[in-house]
């Protein structure tokens, strides 16, 4: 029994020699942390999306406390987030503008062709493996196998009959789908951007029409009838003039693909 409470009496003394030890070290090497950086810091969404450009929440916190980033760089916050950030460090700052991702492929299984039967890891970059060119003919096209859909934290971007599909009302436009996408045909863009081509293809129509039921031909016809000519081909491809586009869907009307949403 003395050896019982002898062994008690012996940890006891040991936890409170380390505590005591613990808290003296803490106070030694104790980092002052600026007021201003925790008060933005809980201005934050909290959602550490990277969207800002900083690793996560306290990153973008300790720059703008240190001056070196600005107060509008919180997509998922926002304006209002933008707003009280703004009057933490004293500036006048409005929101960054609102963006959106977006997938610029159709190329679903029911309008892609296949080169083969996909059976390896569900990974987009492991798909590309073969090649540099995936399961799907068009070279271009979205693999679907979720690299996209992974890295997303607001459930905002899932596969739909082999293609990536973003819910705009979801999407805080941070940007780590266009990050982990392989392909690099997802884009983020002014979610005041009503007309977007669903295509990422710069082959030649005669090669699209065997890959794709639905992508670019480059025919030229949305070109042609734009009446703001804000629409043109490059490189095998329609691509929009946004500072002509008047947003009013006729080139999404004309296409003979169908690939021009009208979001």
């Amino acid at each position: 029994m003395k050896t019982i409470l002898l062994s008690i009496l012996c940890l006891g003394v040991l936890g409170g020699a380390f505590g005591a030890l613990l808290a003296f070290a803490s106070k030694i090497f104790h980092v002052e942390v600026d007021p201003k950086q925790e008060a933005v810091r809980n201005c934050l969404a909290g959602a550490n999306c990277g969207g800002c450009g900083f690793p996560g929440c306290d990153g973008y916190a300790a720059a703008v406390a240190a001056g070196q980033a600005p107060t509008n760089k919180c997509v998922p916050g926002g304006e209002e987030t933008a707003k009280k950030i703004a009057e933490i460090m004293g500036v006048v700052e409005g929101a960054v503008e609102a963006k959106v991702a977006f997938v610029r492929c159709s190329g679903s299984d029911l309008n892609a062709e296949k080169r083969f039967n996909y059976n390896g890891p569900e990974d987009c970059r492991a798909a590309m493996l073969f090649g540099g060119k995936s399961n799907k003919m068009c070279t271009f096209a979205c693999i679907g196998l979720g690299n996209c859909t992974r890295v997303c934290k607001f459930d905002a971007i899932h596969i739909e009959n082999g293609v990536a599909v973003v819910n705009r009302h979801r999407c805080v436009g941070c940007g780590s789908c266009a990050e982990a996408c392989p392909k690099k045909i997802i884009a983020l863009i002014p979610k005041a951007q009503k007309v977007m081509p669903a295509c990422s293809s710069n082959a030649k129509g005669p090669v699209v029409i065997k890959a794709c039921k639905v992508g670019c031909i480059g025919c030229m016809k949305c070109q042609r009838e734009c009446p703001n000519d804000a629409i043109h081909v490059v490189d095998a491809l329609a691509v929009i003039d946004y500072d002509k586009c008047t947003g009013c869907g006729h080139c999404a009307e004309v296409c003979t693909r169908k690939i021009i949403q009208v979001l």
